[in-house]
């Protein structure tokens, strides 16, 4: 059993909690820039650390006048957007605890999630979210209060959430919201968030004050370019995750500028208007940015000339771990820094210093192209439980590959049977209402994490897969499908993947295809234009750039493991669809019942033994 901890370098108070940031920037910095927020004609104007105070007391007012109590749940149903942020502090200075539901939600989810925390109050955000929470309020008697953000599209003058809070609260002394802040404490509960349910009914997770404000101070501490006073970040992950929120709390903290968009369809153009300096995304985002900027070379004839500037950016990124670049990589380097570097650098708005990534694996290559380029991608990992991030690579200290070493004041060891287990004050400490799901996860003080990995001399942790994945084959080998998945999501063409072969004799694998990348090669292949990939499940052409991606990715595995038959799918995994959460996580209990017939069509007659 291997174990490598790391010794605490900041203390959180027992009175401390959350929303002391808010108010010690009004008082301390009352014009630091916190917020830019995006009007109507988008432009994005500023709000400073002192309005922010002003509005989040405001909100709480109204939140005391509704009969908001401390520890009572409010939910919070809606995109990312400013009114997310504030509504968040104003729940917790009133004492509440922020009950985060992703906008995409069903009526079930919402349903159980509202009923299994006993919420009294919900925001949401727009006439479709009111619609689905009207739906299942009847059987829900502990909520008494549906706030809107938006106002209904057939009476626009209608208050929204925000201003009938502030009216609401308009006779209620802001000595009773500073009361009431002033009375959390670091053991209170803060935050209960729902785990996204790929593997069953969402349980409840409890963050306490005392989590979050020890994982931001600590981020803080070891991402001291990112996290800083001048600095900004556009946030577009959902607030309803762990990770988007820590990264809010965590900047407000540190008085690094937040602007929020909902739309990622324009995230590209967004990033150049508001050029943040620090860029938080999930892998999807980084496969799409080099994908889409590899598809575009090709489609203009500067293949050949981006292929080798991304070979030459992933020879000098390795060559950092080993002395550094030679001087023939150096110059080619310099080279094509300036002739495709340095353009996409400026497509994220040019400022970025380094980028945090989280939620699923991003792929070695991937890495290293991006420090390549001179856009780092900061690999970390954590889960729901642990608060966010508890191993982080820094700029200092980055491994590409891994997901960094643990936070200070944070253990990670790796259990006989390779579990990843985690111990520090940003791990939960219970379940909500759910003792026997506590009891299984966490023993003698250390969380099981459910994932894999390995942990090298240094305190490097890799990720080698999920220990519910894992798959046996007929052979008895067992095989963690996260290697092969992610070489494959980095093939322009490929969207998702899942690779199956419990039982059976030999590993095979379901792959969508990028509906984005799609029609590009459809031209290039001159193959007539068409919606989605349904027409081309069979196309030679196709299943042989495919068969090429499945090949390059069973390079990474031994004979045993390697996908020996794969099937295209004539559709993409979605959300909508049901098959991803909503951090894009597949979830396989679906894909396997959905696609039954098309992973029974792989074994059709196979007697191979793996």
């Amino acid at each position: 059993m291997r174990e490598y901890s790391v010794p605490t370098t900041i203390r959180v108070g027992e009175e401390e909690n959350l929303v002391d940031a808010v108010y010690d920037n009004a008082e301390r910095h009352a014009a630091a820039v916190l917020f830019r927020r995006r009007g109507s004609e988008g432009s994005w104007t500023d709000l400073t650390a002192a309005e922010f105070a002003e509005q989040v007391t405001a909100v709480a007012r109204g939140l005391i006048a509704a009969g908001v109590a401390p520890g009572d749940r409010v939910a919070l149903l809606s995109r990312t957007r400013f009114e997310w942020t504030l509504i968040d502090y104003a729940i917790l200075a009133v004492g509440g605890v922020t009950v985060p539901i992703y906008e995409t939600s069903s009526a079930e989810q919402i349903s159980w999630i509202l009923s299994d925390s006993g919420a009294v109050a919900i925001v949401v955000e727009s006439e479709k979210h009111r619609g689905l929470v009207d739906n299942v309020s009847g059987s829900l008697a502990e909520l008494k209060r549906i706030w809107q953000i938006e106002p209904p599209a057939a009476s626009p003058s209608t208050p929204g959430a925000i201003d009938e809070l502030v009216a609401l609260g308009s006779d209620t002394p802001a000595d009773d919201v500073h009361a009431r802040r002033r009375g959390v404490t670091a053991a209170d509960l803060a935050t209960l968030i729902y785990t996204s349910g790929t593997t069953g009914r969402p349980k409840g997770v409890e963050l306490t004050h005392r989590n979050v404000v020890t994982e931001c101070k600590t981020v803080a501490a070891v991402f001291p370019e990112l996290l800083t006073a001048g600095g900004s970040v556009l946030l577009f992950l959902p607030l309803a995750h762990v990770f988007g929120k820590v990264i809010q709390c965590g900047a407000v903290q540190t008085r690094t500028t937040i602007g929020h968009t909902p739309d990622v369809s324009n995230l590209l153009a967004d990033l150049g208007v508001f050029r943040p300096t620090f860029l938080l995304a999930v892998p999807r985002v980084f496969e799409k940015v080099y994908n889409g900027a590899r598809q575009k070379a090709h489609g203009e004839g500067k293949g050949k000339i981006f292929d080798a500037a991304a070979d030459t950016a992933i020879a000098w990124s390795r060559a950092q771990d080993t002395g550094g670049a030679g001087l023939a990589v150096k110059l080619k380097h310099a080279l094509f820094d300036k002739l495709v570097y340095g353009k996409l650098r400026a497509a994220v708005g040019g400022n970025v210093v380094a980028a945090v990534s989280g939620s699923a694996p991003l792929g070695e290559r991937l890495g290293h192209f991006f420090r390549g380029i001179g856009l780092p991608v900061l690999e970390g990992y954590g889960l729901t439980e642990t608060s966010a991030g508890i191993t982080v690579n820094t700029l200092s200290a980055q491994r590409v590959g891994s997901v960094g070493r643990p936070i200070p004041g944070h253990g990670v060891k790796i259990a006989d049977d390779g579990e990843i287990l985690l111990s520090g004050d940003i791990v939960f400490q219970r379940y909500w209402k759910n003792p026997t799901a506590t009891a299984e996860a966490i023993e003698d003080g250390w969380f099981h994490s459910g994932d894999i990995g390995e942990l090298d001399d240094a305190g490097y942790l890799t990720i080698t897969g999920r220990k519910k994945e894992i798959i046996v084959t007929a052979g008895g080998k067992n095989v963690a499908p996260a290697v092969l998945e992610d070489r494959l999501r980095a093939h322009p063409l490929v969207s998702q993947c899942m690779v199956v072969g419990d039982g059976q004799p030999f590993i095979g694998a379901l792959i969508t295809i990028d509906p984005e990348a799609l029609p590009a090669w459809r031209e290039r292949n001159g193959k007539p234009a068409g919606d989605g990939a349904a027409d081309l499940v069979d196309d030679p052409e196709l299943r042989g750039e495919i068969a090429a991606a499945v090949e390059e990715a069973n390079q990474a595995v031994s004979r045993a493991e390697q996908i020996r038959k794969f099937r295209i799918l004539p559709v993409d995994f979605t959300e909508a669809g049901g098959e991803m959460t909503p951090t894009m996580k597949v979830k396989r209990s679906v894909v396997a019942k959905m696609y039954a017939e098309d992973i029974n069509a792989i074994y059709d007659g196979a007697t191979q033994r793996a």
